[in-house]
């Protein structure tokens, strides 16, 4: 076999073996080192350590030479400084800060007030429990970039006064899915900082120009959901006075003051800081975390045990992210070595396709990819295949990673592998079936995909705050 042949044996047999259910991590950590130890190999020196064994009966000195030689093959080199640079990556050192903002914020009841508040507030709205539902599930999945913490805790705080209130299972379901996944476009994004120190775009370049698509998306849920509501008021009836009674304005001015606007000040205090330029994203993360256990402090929920859980998570998935991207870096190294990112290149080259049809094509593709893979997998391992074809397509790799980001929406909102739909089925009253809440998601999806159209017909959506900020 030639070596492309070789690195598209690879690329396939990765796929494979990501679909048995192996570790991702681990296994591009042992593809990359085990196919790179052949791409690597030096047969002539491990040949000539033989032949000295064999003229020397196997003395010591002579097995020690052809066991060094054995382990000394520039993969192992490779490993190391890959790993050494994936930690030492200052863009990458934002994460587990922004986890930590996140995590602090999840255990501080800081979310159950939010959704109470919202619910009171708009009570005269129509589909009122539906849309505090949503605007909690954005400004949550905002401050944590988690899309199971998010789905998970709002459908045992919303799913259940939703249903309590006659609204129809999948209406509520769907509203829920569909907004927990928010966190991955709307800065300050996780995903996005993964994608940053992936393509080499500005972190702060990508915040801008994901701020106006990520209001966009929610609009397009808000203007759903209200409208159904209208045309249908059976799926989601006026709530009673018992349900959620009649507060004085006064009274819901402070809910609003104590609930909405402290999370809504960190959120908006860190991401401007960071558009602005008055702090590094890591910087501004680290005012983040500083930020969220202020807020539980005064909120009188920090405890040691939930303190304890906060870093224990995110120790873990920070490790997750890292490893992956090592593994991720090491495997590419490889199969671009023996000539797999040429073959790829010379093919979507080969097919002459207008810059959008390069792009309807590989969104197609991350699209089928959500299926199996996380976003994390998706943005880490396969988007820097994409990467190098976008300056042969005259695509901007800010403009590309927006759309991406859009595109992974679908990930967790597309029947058959719909996380978030797991995620709430896990908790949810026995009655609500997996059928209920993937009827439920596909009208959300229709406006994710409505979204990206507007996304391509009008990129402005994306360049205007960038250039407005940091000029062209």
């Amino acid at each position: 076999m030639t070596d492309p042949q070789v690195a598209l044996l690879m690329l396939g047999l990765f796929i494979f073996v990501v679909f048995l259910g192996f570790p991702i991590a681990f296994t591009l950590m042992a593809m990359g080192i085990g196919f790179g130890y052949f791409a690597y190999f030096d047969g002539d020196r491990m040949w000539r350590a033989y032949n000295r064994l064999s003229e020397t009966a196997g003395a010591w000195d002579q097995w020690s030479d052809w066991i060094a030689g054995f382990f000394n093959n520039r993969i192992f080199d490779l490993f190391i400084n890959q790993t050494y640079t994936v930690m030492s990556n200052e863009v990458l050192t934002a994460v587990p800060l922004f986890l930590f903002m996140g995590y602090i914020v999840e255990r501080a009841n800081i979310v159950d007030r939010l959704f109470s508040t919202l619910n009171v507030a708009s009570k005269n709205v129509p589909g009122s429990m539906g849309v505090a539902a949503l605007i909690t599930c954005a400004l949550f999945a905002t401050a944590t970039g988690i899309v199971g913490a998010v789905v998970t805790l709002m459908g045992l705080l919303a799913l259940p006064a939703m249903l309590k209130a006659r609204y129809d299972k999948s209406f509520a379901t769907g509203i829920i899915c569909a907004g927990g996944t928010l966190g991955i476009l709307i800065p300050p994004s996780i995903m996005l900082i993964v994608y940053a120190a992936a393509s080499g775009v500005s972190i702060v370049r990508l915040y801008a120009g994901a701020l106006l698509p990520g209001f966009l998306l929610v609009g397009l849920y808000l203007i759903y959901v209200v409208g159904r509501s209208i045309l249908q008021p059976s799926s989601a009836p006026r709530p009673t006075d018992d349900e959620v009674p009649d507060v004085p304005l006064g009274r819901v001015l402070w809910m609003l003051a104590t609930s909405f606007f402290p999370l809504a000040v960190l959120i908006l205090s860190v991401l401007g800081s960071i558009l602005f330029g008055l702090a590094t994203p890591t910087e501004a993360a680290s005012i983040g975390a500083l930020g969220g256990i202020l807020l539980a402090v005064a909120y009188r929920a920090l405890t040691f045990q939930r303190l304890r859980e906060s870093v224990y998570l995110t120790a873990r998935t920070t490790a997750m992210v890292c490893w992956l991207f090592v593994g991720s870096y090491t495997f590419s190294s490889v199969f671009s070595y023996l000539g797999g990112e040429q073959v790829i290149s010379e093919f979507v080259t080969g097919l002459n396709l207008s810059p959008l049809a390069f792009l309807i094509l590989a969104q197609l593709i991350i699209f089928l990819l959500g299926w199996p893979l996380e976003w994390s997998e998706i943005i880490i391992i396969f988007v820097p295949i994409f990467l190098p074809l976008l300056a042969h397509f005259n695509i901007d790799p800010l403009f590309f990673g927006i759309l991406v980001a859009l595109n992974l929406q679908t990930s967790f909102l597309t029947p058959p592998m719909a996380m978030s739909a797991y995620y709430l089925k896990g908790i949810a009253p026995p009655e609500v079936q997996l059928t209920d809440i993937f009827r439920g998601v596909m009208p959300f999806l229709l406006m994710v995909f409505i979204a990206m159209a507007i996304v391509y017909a009008v990129p402005d959506v994306v360049y205007y705050l960038p250039n407005l900020v940091y000029g062209r």
